[in-house]
């Protein structure tokens, strides 16, 4: 091969290898621990990786939601509220929160990117 070639392999695998870096670092969670809080005030604070599979009940108000740490990710499993946004927001990610307005219920990891007023 001449030098062109083995030059655009290598810049090829530099790119590719940056790529897949750049994936993992958003994809990845924001932070072991998570913050289950309730109209304002700290509930739970629990490392994921650390804690078997649970499931944790919030009441609100006569209503409840069902919390489950399962695998190390964390989804809402039930609530009784109205629409279901919370449940349909799927598993826990570092850039999305989740959220059952009804019940005043902010799941987030520790060290989120979202900012204040989301809380």
């Amino acid at each position: 091969m001449n030098r062109r070639k083995v030059f655009i392999i290598i810049t090829a695998a530099i790119m590719l290898v940056s790529a897949a870096w750049c994936a993992y670092l958003m994809l990845r969670p924001a932070g072991e621990n998570i913050i289950i809080s309730q109209d304002g005030k700290e509930l739970y604070r629990i490392d994921i990786t650390r804690t078997p599979d649970r499931n944790i009940e919030v009441e609100y108000e006569g209503r409840k939601n069902i919390i489950e740490i399962k695998d190390g990710e964390v989804r809402m499993q039930h609530a009784d509220c109205p629409d279901h946004i919370c449940i349909e927001t799927g598993r826990l990610r570092p850039d999305t929160p989740i959220v059952c307005l009804p019940n005043r219920l902010v799941i987030e990891y520790e060290n989120s990117t979202v900012d204040g007023t989301a809380r």
